[in-house]
C-alpha cells in the first residue's frame, strides 16, 4: 500500500473563495474515458469558469483561442461533450451537466430510414407481411 505524503508543502492547494471542482466520479465511472483530448480540455475549461449552476457563456472565438482549437475542431468537441451527456449547449450558454443521471450516449437515436429496416426485420422475424 503507498503511503500517501505532500510532495510540496508549500503549494498545498487551499480552497479559493471562487471555487470551481471536478467530481470524483469523472474518473471513477469512466466519463473521460470517453472524451478525446480536445473534449476533455473543453470540459476542464467550462467546469472552471461555470458559475454554481454550471453556467458559462464564451464564445466560440473566446473558446478557440483558449484551448488552440479550430472553430470545427472546438464543434466537434462540443458535440462529443453533448453526445456523452457532459454538458448543454445552446448558443450562447453552456451548462456543465450533474453526473447523477446516466450518460445519453447509451440511448440509440435511428434515422427514419434505419427504422423502417428494423421494423421489416421484426415483421419478417415473425412471420409477419407488411
Amino acid at each position: 500500500m503507498t503511503l500517501k505524503r505532500v510532495l510540496c508543502p508549500e503549494r498545498v492547494r487551499q480552497i479559493p473563495i471562487h471555487f470551481s471542482w471536478l467530481d470524483h466520479r469523472l474518473v471513477r465511472e469512466r466519463h473521460i474515458e470517453r472524451c478525446d483530448p480536445p473534449a476533455a480540455a473543453l470540459y476542464l475549461f467550462l467546469v472552471t469558469v461555470a458559475d454554481a449552476q454550471g453556467l458559462s457563456y464564451y464564445s466560440d472565438a473566446a473558446l478557440g483561442r483558449c484551448l488552440s482549437l479550430t472553430p470545427a475542431r472546438l464543434s466537434q468537441a462540443r458535440s462529443d461533450l453533448m453526445r456523452i451527456g457532459l454538458i448543454a449547449y445552446q448558443r450562447p450558454l453552456y451548462q456543465v451537466l450533474a453526473l447523477d443521471c446516466p450518460p445519453r450516449s447509451d440511448v440509440c437515436e435511428l434515422g427514419a430510414d434505419e427504422i423502417s429496416v428494423r421494423i421489416g426485420q421484426l415483421r419478417a422475424a415473425l412471420g409477419q407481411t407488411p
